[in-house]
């Protein structure tokens, strides 16, 4: 799985009709900064509102999933955003001037081939990963429904459906990375079966549906009389039905393709929780209603997790900015370069990391029989940190210094020693304005503040 956050280089667009509006439309993938996510922008509306893919935003169920917010509906977006999540990209602007994404061939391939053709592009921020903490369990009695998350350090998904249908029968669909997607999902597509085709369509659904973009699993016996009725349904001179029950002789992809579409389903539902995912997920007949519900417990797990939101280090993931990227950010060298890792950055907050050792120059001279890291070079390594994410809010931080104008409300909780990893995390309390940041700070050793500051910084052009 990918440690850092990814774009796409370019703008890139598809075109075609909606399955269940049946309105043709344009949508057009854009790039998108650090911490932007995944966001639908309808820009045939006044004013062009934006659309969070959050699963909070979701407003309707039927065959597909809708989201709404800012007076603007999008429908059946999750063959789009598995597509995003398929290919690791975790930023995107989506722009559409209909009501809903083109259906295509009913797969997420059709969205995989031109955003490959574009190109990702690696982002200078680690991907913000929620990872399933323990289990997590979604049932419903009634349709014998299961969702089941448990932890796991990589993105893995298992599902079983059961049709009860003599030409389906049961079938299951793994991704044991999701890396995977798109040589072994993506391709899949949607399907119904024969008896819900009438229903759709007198619920005023599946308006584009054709059986070029869905499959048509016949589970019965059909007349001649019937099937000229469904020809006449779909705007088709004829349809037949193959021995093995699929309308209008489609070959399927995969054997057992309609899990594996169920399991895309899943991939694009889950995307609403709004941070990549690690963990396995297991689902038993999952479908749209139980997937959003699902996603509604994993996103309040996130919640819960994020009211207290304390950094973690893993050693083991690739930094943000090395040693030797954050010396060519700042002007300090030895013995006053005080930060070793920035892990996160982004347009407001900046995580870094000092190791503190015995071998710090201050401890010959700062109680050498007892060492205790000076307050004040805790300050200065939190006010370099909060440097770093000063200099990200101009274009060419190389051609500018910041300084220090101010220090309030510091406090110091916990001594720090020897052997201690101090984690700093500083926020941007207001935009940068006339040169000018404020930021809080706060800094922590396994878990417990040590020290918090609220600090003020001028950026100043080097040439000035």
């Amino acid at each position: 799985m990918n440690d850092k956050q990814h774009t796409i280089k370019a703008p890139v667009t598809v075109s075609g009709i909606g399955l269940h509006t049946g309105v043709q439309a344009t949508m057009t993938f854009c790039p998108a900064p650090v911490g932007h996510g995944y966001k639908f922008q309808r820009i045939d509306l006044p004013g062009q509102p934006i659309v969070d893919a959050d699963v909070d935003n979701v407003v309707d169920l039927s065959r597909g999933t809708t989201i709404e917010q800012n007076g603007a509906r999008v429908n059946t977006v999750e063959h789009t955003l598995a597509a995003l999540v398929g290919l690791q990209i975790d930023n995107v602007l989506i722009q559409l001037d209909g009501p809903e994404p083109p259906i295509m061939d009913g797969s997420s391939y059709e969205f995989i081939k031109p955003l490959r053709e574009a190109g990702l592009e690696e982002q200078n921020a680690l991907r913000n990963y929620f990872e399933i903490p323990d289990e997590i369990r979604y049932v419903d009695n009634a349709r014998a429904v299961e969702i089941a998350g448990l932890p796991l350090d990589s993105y893995r998904l298992t599902v079983m459906v059961d049709y009860n249908s003599p030409v389906l029968g049961s079938q299951h669909a793994s991704l044991t990375d999701i890396s995977q997607f798109e040589s072994e999902i993506a391709s899949s597509r949607t399907f119904c079966f024969l008896h819900e085709l009438e229903a759709l369509y007198k619920q005023n659904l599946i308006k584009g549906g054709d059986l070029s973009n869905a499959i048509v699993v016949v589970d019965r016996v059909v007349s001649e009389d019937e099937l000229s009725d469904l020809a006449t349904m779909l705007g088709k001179p004829k349809v037949a039905v193959k021995k093995e029950g699929i309308l209008n002789n489609v070959d399927l992809r995969h054997k057992n393709e309609p899990a594996r579409h169920k399991l895309l389903d899943l991939v694009g539902d889950l995307a609403l929780v709004g941070r990549p995912l690690k963990g396995q997920i297991l689902a038993a007949r999952p479908g749209h209603a139980a997937n959003v519900a699902f996603a509604k417990r994993i996103k309040k797990r996130m919640m819960e997790a994020d009211s207290s939101p304390i950094p973690t280090y893993d050693p083991a993931r690739q930094p943000v900015m090395d040693i030797n990227q954050i010396a060519a950010t700042l002007p300090h060298r030895y013995p006053f370069l005080l930060i070793d890792k920035i892990i996160h950055l982004d347009a407001h907050t900046v995580t870094g990391v000092k190791n503190v050792t015995m071998n710090e120059p201050f401890f010959q001279g700062h109680f050498p029989g007892n060492p205790v890291m000076p307050g004040v070079m805790q300050i200065e390594a939190m006010a370099q940190t909060g440097g770093i994410l000063v200099l990200n809010t101009v274009p060419d931080p190389e051609n500018y210094w910041t300084y220090f104008l101010g220090i309030e409300n510091c406090r110091f909780r916990r001594k720090v020693i020897p052997g201690d990893t101090i984690i700093f995390k500083c926020i941007l309390t207001a935009p940068v304005k006339r040169g000018i940041a404020k930021m809080s700070g706060k800094a922590y050793v396994n878990g417990k503040v040590v020290m918090e500051a609220e600090m003020s910084a001028s950026i100043v052009r080097k040439d000035a």
